[in-house]
């Protein structure tokens, strides 16, 4: 009678993909081992990888025959090879190195063994290992990762016999965490006995006379997942140790610290150094005391000493799943009794918030582009996603309520729910999201045994990831149900940790929240806001009521308090955020604005929480939140526009006074777009002094021409001076000009009479308290000293008599803005002469430089930090420009290029002449436009201009992030400052004043 052969439809719904080679391979160990092959196809349906499992079991046939003729006899071991063997190929090569544990695929699949059951085992392994002190850590370590694989399988083949293995996660978690506590019990077991030496040995590097050995107590902290007893299949596992001496008679402190080091380093070894048996994982120490750079091992007292002096508000958080994992168990306990209280008052801590903030930050930090769509657990909606979420809230409530002082994710997450923290319906959701990430976690692990995170990007890994796991029956049903946890968790931390705020201003009622203001408070404060009772107040003006405002409110307040608390003042932005609302009340397109445009309503946050400097300007014209909808609106307007503007304007109103109030308001328009533009990162350092410039270029002229309506008598034109004349202006920069007339009809008096009555006019109609302005004509000749105006015909007279060389400096950047534009071309020309000249001779190039000199001496104010002065400091501003302008002065009249008013474009053209060399232009710039981007955010920021770098951390700490810096990078800016200042400054005092810099010691 022929046997019955599987056929390739049968061979396709058991799951194989090689239908030929599976049948063939089928039907070769059916015949092999005397059994049908159809007895073999239903077990190999209920592997992962029906393909792969057949595969490792021909090799392991090959290997050992009738071990595996024994388990294809037995319908149960063979489904549970299948399943082992299907889902990993790393079990796979373990039996054919240790073809003997096979046997634990004939054993009926039991939960994982206790912490004590395990460490029994483990132990007894490796303490039946007989060898001498030569060879007893190769066999004994051997011996002890060989057993620990063994335990490992079975846990392995009850998880993957489960019918849920979402359900079954908890448990294999724990049960693996377990099993590393019990390797590591072994591995000091054995480790005692290759450090202690009898009395008759010899002496020998690293090994102690027993009695001390006995005498020392080491205890292993567990960290991390295996503190929290939720570890994978293949981790690193984080501990600390602890030594002391148990009798000071048989060994000193000291002595027993040596010994324990000794001990350490040993089981380190043991379990994970290479050898026959590939190594366990690693044992990682590193967030001990002091990390690296820290003794493997401390006292107690040590270790207490070090988290009341010294340690960082992370390494707190880093103890929140500590617990003794082996060793000695009463030091251990003594260790988490010690620390636990610490751990509960971090959140009380100076630098809390900033802790918290870089611990949202290492969410995603490091990881490859090209992988963050396909990590697991660092990735937008991954394990540490719900990880950071739950240990935050912890930290912040378990500092008054005992109850939630849990080590595991899981049991945390229902400690808050059960007492109020956070909702039960969103604990569920999540507590399963997690669990369902786990499983995917644990699979993939198993796959190689090898520490991975990333979700298979091909088709055919997927699937069998789908079958291994229970969460689908394809790879597409795995991806959907993948991404649809990822989708859930990345809404997580406004789930848990925002939106229960609401409920503590009876904004949001939700079943299972008993949130009180205190804890909400609480909340506030541990993300940054300083007055968290104000900014709960806000909360609950905002969200009150049934109007449709209200409505809309309550449904975004979660997501728009995070975005406040990633800003660096959430307190201001909060509070600008309700006066705006107020402000437009139910007005459609804010409302409509808010809830379909997430990004306009994070750029507005951001803004908010930013800059008070915008924050006031907005809140006078609320309607230009809209702008922030579509970023196009606010690149800088061109001059012309603003031009057209300006005269639609002035064909509007006739009279001056309403015509100047229109302007004064277009400018407030324009410098508030321009400030959300250097917030929002829309344009570059250079493109904001163009736009400010301009902006100030258009109010000037529409002003001139609003007060000189009809024919006076005079041709009249205003000239920008200083970063004005360059085009490069900053926030708050004021305008230098100077004012020049000539009779064009009047008498000389009457002319001059005339002019002085427009500037007076002018200087009248731009003042404005909302946004102060100020025209500033000290760079007139005589200076403050001289009349504020001149004909053409007298400036001429003065610079070709009494012109000082610092005044045709200030030519430099001399730029006709506004007025006749026929006299701005006759007093171009006449600059032209004075500032580019055929030659300069040697003396005034020594006054240019006594001049610099005597301005860094004289005009710096009294206390300022030279260093850290942005306009007049060591290698800030003041150098380069000064620098530049040098060069303009002694080369212009031949290089052509160099007749800009533009400090950066004269500096590029110095270049391209070869005056200077390029290395020392791209020391320059970088210190030019760092100084100009910092003097910038300073306004920004305080809402006032300052030209000094703060030393106050906090308003240092604003400044960077306007700057783009990540949050805690105060000192990093500071850093970055004095870094590039220093080199700027030795560039300038080279080429400048052409000596070498004083060699100083670094600072920062």
């Amino acid at each position: 009678m022929t046997r019955q052969v599987p056929t390739l439809g049968g061979l396709a719904r058991a799951g194989f993909d090689d239908l030929e080679r599976a049948g063939s391979g089928l039907t070769g160990l059916a015949d092999a081992t005397g059994l049908a092959p159809m007895s073999l196809l239903d077990a190999f349906a209920a592997a992962g990888d029906p393909d792969q499992a057949l595969a490792e079991l021909q090799r392991l046939y090959e290997r050992a025959p009738e071990a595996v003729r024994d388990i294809l006899h037995d319908p149960g071991s063979l489904e549970r090879a299948a399943r082992l063997l299907g889902a990993s190929r790393g079990f796979a090569e373990f039996f054919l190195r240790n073809a003997g544990e096979l046997a634990v695929l004939r054993e009926a699949p039991q939960p994982p063994p206790s912490p004590d059951a395990a460490a029994a085992e483990l132990v007894d392994a490796v303490a039946s290992v007989d060898a001498p002190p030569a060879t007893l850590a190769e066999a004994g370590g051997r011996a002890l990762r060989v057993r620990y694989r063994r335990l490992l399988a079975r846990i392995a083949v009850w998880d993957l016999t489960r019918s849920d293995a979402v359900d079954a996660v908890d448990a294999v978690s724990a049960g693996l965490a377990d099993l590393a506590g019990a390797a590591l019990e072994a591995a000091l077991h054995l480790a005692r006995r290759m450090v202690g030496r009898n009395d008759d040995e010899p002496a020998a590097p690293g090994r102690f006379p027993a009695a001390e050995v006995a005498a020392t107590r080491l205890a292993v902290i567990g960290m991390g997942k295996a503190g929290a007893r939720e570890l994978n299949y293949v981790s690193d596992v984080d501990v600390i140790f602890v030594g002391e001496s148990a009798d000071d008679e048989a060994v000193s402190s000291a002595r027993a610290l040596d010994v324990a080091t000794r001990l350490a380093m040993t089981a380190m070894r043991l379990i994970g150094e290479p050898g026959i048996e590939p190594p366990l994982w690693e044992v990682d120490p590193n967030l001990r005391p002091e990390g690296k750079d820290g003794a493997l091992v401390r006292t107690l007292e040590s270790h207490l000493q070090y988290y009341d002096r010294w340690a960082k508000s992370w390494e707190f958080q880093a103890l929140l799943k500590a617990r003794p994992l082996a060793g000695d168990r009463e030091l251990g306990d003594r260790y988490a009794a010690g620390v636990a209280p610490k751990v509960w008052a971090s959140s009380s801590r100076e630098g809390f918030v900033e802790s918290v903030q870089r611990m949202r930050e290492r969410v995603t930090e490091h990881i490859p582009g090209d992988e963050v769509e396909v990590q697991l657990k660092l990735g937008p909606g991954g394990l540490r996603d719900i990880e950071f979420t739950v240990q935050l809230l912890q930290l912040v409530h378990g500092a008054t309520d005992p109850a939630i002082r849990q080590g595991g994710t899981l049991p945390a997450l229902a400690a808050l729910a059960e007492h109020g923290y956070v909702g039960r319906e969103e604990s569920a959701v999540f507590s399963r999201d997690y669990r369902i990430l786990r499983v995917l976690e644990h699979r993939l692990q198993l796959a190689r045994l090898r520490r991975t995170h990333l979700m298979p990007r091909d088709a055919a890994a997927r699937r069998a990831l789908a079958r291994a796991s229970g969460l689908g029956r394809d790879a597409d049903e795995l991806t959907s149900t993948w991404q649809a946890t990822r989708r859930r968790v990345r809404g997580l931390h406004e789930r848990l940790f925002y939106r229960p705020l609401l409920s503590a201003v009876a904004a949001l009622p939700a079943e299972g929240l008993g949130l009180t203001s205190e804890q909400a408070e609480a909340r506030l404060a541990a993300i940054g806001f300083r007055d968290p009772h104000g900014a709960l107040a806000h909360i609950g003006a905002l969200t009150a009521g049934v109007s449709r405002r209200a409505t809309i409110q309550r449904h975004l307040m979660p997501v728009l308090i995070s975005w406040f608390a990633d800003g660096a003042d959430p307190d201001y932005g909060l509070l600008a955020f309700r006066r705006i609302s107020d402000g437009l009340g139910t007005t459609h397109w804010y409302l409509r604005l808010l809830r379909d445009s997430s990004d306009a309503a994070l750029r507005l946050t951001r803004v908010l929480s930013g800059s008070r400097f915008a924050g006031e300007l907005l809140e006078r014209t609320p309607e230009a939140v809209a702008w922030l909808e579509d970023v196009e609106e606010l690149r800088p307007r061109p001059l012309s526009a603003l031009r057209e503007e300006t005269s639609a304007v002035l064909a509007r109103h006739s009279e001056l006074e309403p015509a100047a109030k229109v302007l004064r308001a277009v400018r407030r328009r324009e410098v508030l777009r321009l400030a959300l533009a250097a917030m929002l990162d829309v344009c570059t350092i250079e493109e904001l002094g163009h736009g400010l410039s301009d902006v100030v270029e258009a109010h000037i002229d529409g002003l001139v021409r609003a007060i000189r309506r009809g024919d006076d008598g005079i041709e009249f034109a205003v000239i920008g001076m200083g970063r004005f004349g360059g085009r490069e202006l900053g926030i708050g920069s004021d305008a230098d000009i100077l004012y020049v007339y000539r009779p064009a009809g009047a008498e000389p008096d009457a002319a001059h009479s005339r002019a002085l009555k427009i500037v007076s006019e002018l200087v009248r109609v731009s003042e404005d308290a909302r946004l102060p302005f100020e025209l500033d004509a000290g760079l007139r000749p005589e200076g403050r000293n001289g009349v504020v105006a001149r004909s053409l015909d007298a400036y001429r007279a003065y610079y070709a008599r009494w012109s000082l060389t610092w005044e045709a400096q200030a030519l430099l950047r001399a730029r006709g803005v506004a007025g006749d534009r026929t006299l701005i071309a006759d007093f171009t020309e006449l600059a032209d002469g004075v500032r580019y000249p055929a030659a300069i001779a040697e003396q005034e190039v020594r006054e240019v430089k006594r001049i610099k000199a005597r301005v860094e001496n004289e005009r710096l104010p009294q206390g300022a930090d030279p260093t850290r002065h942005l306009k007049l400091g060591r290698g800030s501003l003041s150098d380069v420009e000064w620098f530049v302008q040098l060069v303009q002065l002694e080369h212009a009249a031949r290089v052509p290029a160099l007749r800009t008013t533009s400090t950066l474009d004269a500096l590029s053209a110095s270049v391209e002449a070869g005056l200077v060399a390029a290395v020392d232009s791209e020391t320059l710039r970088a210190a030019w436009i760092f100084a100009s981007r910092a003097r910038s955010a300073l306004t920004l920021w305080l809402d006032k201009t300052t030209d000094v770098l703060p030393v106050e951390r906090t308003q240092l700490e604003g400044v960077a992030r306007i700057m783009g810096y990540p949050p805690g990078s105060a000192t990093r800016l500071e850093h970055d400052y004095l870094q590039v200042t220093r080199r700027a400054r030795a560039t300038f005092e080279r080429g400048f004043y052409g000596v070498e810099p004083r060699r100083e010691p670094t600072t920062g």
